[in-house]
């Protein structure tokens, strides 16, 4: 049995029971406090284990010097939380902690019935745990007896703070004791957290772990450039090389989680959702999907990056790049938590390298720029976990040898390995085709840019029956050629748009899988006729001359009384006076007044 010097006994069960062999660093600070049982302010990187630590250090406070808890009555802990998912976590971890105390632990959230959280609280319970909103609810209404409260805990203050619960907060701790005791822990400690700190806290102790000062060595953080144009197919890309068995996936907006779960779940891909315009129930479905194995991909936006522990969460994609540095380490802290592995990747597009770079510098956070991966390098990874699956080298069952054997003598070891290859084969989603970005050393003002096509050195010209009065576009163009010609964006070179056709110049070692692709008739969707030309063909300028008679500018506007500007030949004066023209004001125009005499 492990011993923990200085915990609760009852607590130090716990933890050996958890598997727990040595805390973290942030619950041994919080157990060197001095003087014991002081306020505390401390700031600590997501996933360090700050439920188990501030779980550890109310304990004597809570039970005073007692090994179990007498009968529940009137809360004497209380723990404020964000979200309703950190919430809930937060009940789930103090359960199992003060499992051989007796404690009761009530949850107060918004989205749950609330007469059911009364009646709980009627009941009597030792520590309650909620959020800012739904606690003031009980408050004002009397459900909720503070007067024997002797410790209050803010988790993830400066979150509660920026989701705009100041008020709140106030409110709930001035209707706390003045004699409890105050934690409040933050990943980071701006003003408001230090002002808060000073209304609501006496002579507390600031603990700053040495985790916070570099970038948690369990997250693998990957940069992977793409063009705009090209995000959905990188992050497909990057789900399926790396085949995490979970993976969540951030959005900025609610839209585009709905338009990603949506490709995701057409791909293949067992996805759910998670946005703040879910219900409580659904939220908590699609977080129960991933811990048990029904979904392998959540689609979130930053309602879930914090208060979410996902035990297999081992991959993070940011779809969109995080506002700022903490919402970046909390995102990326979903993943690599309790000492396990994780990856933390950002899709970014060419032109925002710049800024990515300034987010990544904030948060003390480095890594190498690259391409996302390629289909080849993603049907290559399928191949290597195949070869590494631990089924080929467990021995054959006795109940297997008798059916493996007649496998073999009827198909032969080569057919039932390529049978076996295309079961496992066609379980997975194919990747996509993505373009390769040319990786340049950010130094001062260099960025990456989209690989511009070089000229090439024999090419072809195709003529496309589609134009400018059919609204063609290269932004269609390009892809429809892509599909029906088995093209890469590469072997693409020049696209003149005319009035009712479309010249593309097509490399000329693809010109015999083009031709041959379209087949016979060369057609490609909606009808597009698609004729070889020889040579160049003569391009028609886009603003070409105005036909005969079309009526002209002047160049400039001459003054009324001569000089100033010239007019063109077929400029036409309104009247002639003498014989010669007159380019002044018409007669008749409306005249200024005269000015009154003193």
């Amino acid at each position: 049995m492990t011993e923990f010097e200085g915990i609760v006994p009852a607590l130090g069960r716990a933890l050996d029971k958890r598997g727990y062999t040595e805390l973290t660093q942030v619950q041994k600070a919080v157990l060197e406090l001095e003087p014991a049982g002081a306020d505390a302010l401390v700031s600590a990187q997501t996933g360090s284990g700050k439920t188990v630590a501030f779980g550890i250090a109310l304990a004597p406070t809570l039970l005073d010097g007692g090994e179990r808890f007498d009968r529940a009555a009137a809360p004497l802990g209380l723990a404020v939380a964000p979200t309703r998912e950190l919430a809930l976590q937060v009940k789930r971890e103090l359960e199992w902690l003060y499992a051989e105390t007796g404690a009761v632990i009530a949850s107060c959230v918004g989205g749950m019935d609330i007469r059911t959280e009364r009646r709980a609280l009627e009941r009597g319970a030792h520590i309650v745990v909620g959020t800012p909103g739904r606690l003031c609810d009980h408050i004002r209404r009397h459900a909720l007896d503070m007067s024997d409260l002797r410790a209050v805990v803010l988790d993830e203050a400066d979150e509660m703070l920026d989701l705009g619960f100041r008020e709140d907060l106030e409110f709930i701790l001035d209707a706390a004791p003045a004699e409890r005791r105050t934690l409040m822990f933050s990943a980071t400690v701006s003003r408001t957290i230090a002002n808060l700190a000073k209304n609501y806290q006496r002579d507390a102790v600031r603990i700053t772990t040495a985790a916070e000062q570099k970038q948690h060595v369990d997250i693998d953080y990957r940069g992977f450039l793409a063009v705009p144009q090209e995000r959905e197919n990188a992050i497909i890309n990057v789900l399926r090389y790396y085949e995490a068995r979970n993976a969540l996936v951030f959005c900025n907006t609610r839209a585009t989680v709905n338009h990603l779960t949506a490709r995701f779940n057409n791909r293949g891909f067992s996805v759910v959702a998670l946005s703040g315009e879910l219900s409580q129930s659904e939220r908590t479905h699609a977080l129960q999907a991933m811990r048990d194995g029904r979904a392998r991909v959540c689609v979130a936006t930053d309602v879930a990056a914090r208060g979410i522990d996902l035990p297999n969460l081992e991959l993070v994609v940011h779809a969109d790049l995080p506002t700022n540095t903490e919402t970046l380490l909390h995102r990326s802290g979903r993943t690599g938590r309790a000492g396990r592995k994780g990856v933390s990747a950002l899709i970014v597009a060419p032109n925002g390298r710049r800024r990515a770079e300034r987010l990544l510098r904030d948060a003390k956070v480095r890594l190498e720029w690259g391409s996302p991966p390629s289909a080849e390098e993603v049907l290559r990874r399928d191949d290597e976990r195949l070869m590494a699956d631990p089924n080929l080298d467990d021995p054959i069952q006795e109940n297997e040898t008798e059916f493996v054997e007649a496998l073999l003598a009827k198909h032969g070891a080569e057919q039932v390995a390529a049978a076996f290859v295309r079961l496992h084969r066609g379980k997975l989603s194919a990747p996509e085709d993505v373009t390769e970005v040319t990786i340049f050393d950010s130094g001062n003002a260099r960025e990456e840019r989209k690989p511009r096509r070089e000229d090439f050195d024999q090419s072809t010209w195709f003529s496309l029956s589609v134009g400018r009065k059919q609204n063609a576009e290269p932004r269609w163009l390009i892809p429809l050629l892509c599909r029906a010609g088995e093209l890469t964006k590469s072997e693409i070179g020049a696209i003149k748009m005319q009035q009712d056709e479309t010249y593309v110049e097509l490399d000329a070692t693809c010109v015999q899988r083009f031709l041959s692709t379209i087949g016979p008739e060369a057609l490609l969707e909606r009808s597009i006729r698609v004729v070889q030309l020889d040579g160049v063909p003569e391009f028609a300028p886009r603003n070409g001359p105005k036909p005969f008679g079309a009526k002209r500018r002047p160049v400039g506007k001459p003054h009324r009384k001569g000089g100033g500007g010239e007019w063109r030949d077929d400029a036409k004066p309104w009247a002639k006076k003498d014989g010669k023209p007159k380019f002044g004001k018409p007669a008749g125009g409306k005249k200024k007044p005269r000015k009154k005499p003193d």
